[in-house]
């Protein structure tokens, strides 16, 4: 997969780790343009090409009660907004067959959630759309199943694919994640660490998601020193009001100290300059 192709994707000259972020759900207009042109900012900075993230719906839920959406359509708009806006990429998860056509006329990439990643007619749907399609790793798949998923993309006419991990289930509550795992997915497709997913802590007794939001940086510097082509990182102005996984969002405040340090590290890996 050739990151140059990705529409309005900048500093693919760098020699840095790509970075997809925003907040794990899009609440509303205003919050996504502010975080948006906050981490456009940053990047601008330090030379990261950058893809901003949002889901415009959220159908995994543990409970019926939680949040979902603020409409499809809306949430669609919003995103379009800020891709025009900061003339940068967008992505947004998709759940059904049906959502793939209609996603792709608002982003410019479409992943698949790890639940979902082994669904054929999702991950064929996503890929005949001729968007670039994100397969993030089943938490109870191993490394090496992921090449069937990244062939049902190439199989579909497709060369636009990338792998995500986002952690493995250890026990009923806890992530971990495998680093032996990236030089093994970086041979189907570039690989990101989805390092803030990589921290939840799912299936808690009150139906509401923890995280550890501190342990971001740990996770974060292993996979920059282990070669991760991309970081995935959710970030909010304020994690602890936000609709969704606000138990392992990072706050946006603290994103350009940890970017520069994680670029710092990148130098001395790559020996870039």
């Amino acid at each position: 997969m050739d990151l140059k192709k990705i529409n309005k994707l900048k500093h693919t000259d760098s020699n840095n780790f790509f970075l997809l972020s925003g907040p794990c759900a899009i609440e509303g207009e205003e919050m996504a343009l502010r975080i948006a042109e906050k981490v456009v900012a940053i990047t601008d900075a330090f030379k990261i090409p950058y893809v901003f993230k949002g889901s415009f719906k959220k159908a995994n839920r543990s409970r019926l009660d939680s949040f979902t959406g603020i409409g499809d359509e809306k949430a669609l708009k919003i995103l379009r907004k800020v891709s025009e806006t900061f003339d940068i990429p967008t992505v947004t998860d998709i759940h059904e067959v049906s959502d793939a056509a209609m996603a792709a006329e608002y982003v410019d990439i479409l992943q698949i959630p790890a639940f979902l990643v082994r669904q054929t007619d999702l991950v064929v749907a996503a890929a005949e759309t001729g968007k670039t399609v994100n397969l993030k790793k089943g938490q109870f798949m191993s490394p090496e199943s992921m090449q069937h998923a990244v062939t049902k993309v190439t199989d579909a006419g497709n060369d636009m694919a990338m792998i995500t991990d986002r952690g493995t289930m250890f026990g009923y509550q806890d992530m971990i994640v495998d680093f032996r795992g990236i030089p093994t997915m970086r041979k189907f497709a570039p690989t990101v660490l989805d390092v803030t997913h990589s921290l939840q802590q799912p299936n808690q007794s009150s139906g509401v998601t923890g995280g550890r939001p501190e342990m971001i940086e740990t996770i974060a510097r292993a996979g920059i020193v282990n070669n991760v082509d991309g970081l995935f990182i959710e970030t909010h102005f304020d994690p602890k009001n936000a609709k969704s996984d606000g138990a392992n969002m990072l706050d946006l405040s603290l994103l350009e100290g940890l970017l520069g340090r994680l670029t710092a590290i990148r130098k001395t890996v790559t020996g870039f300059k």
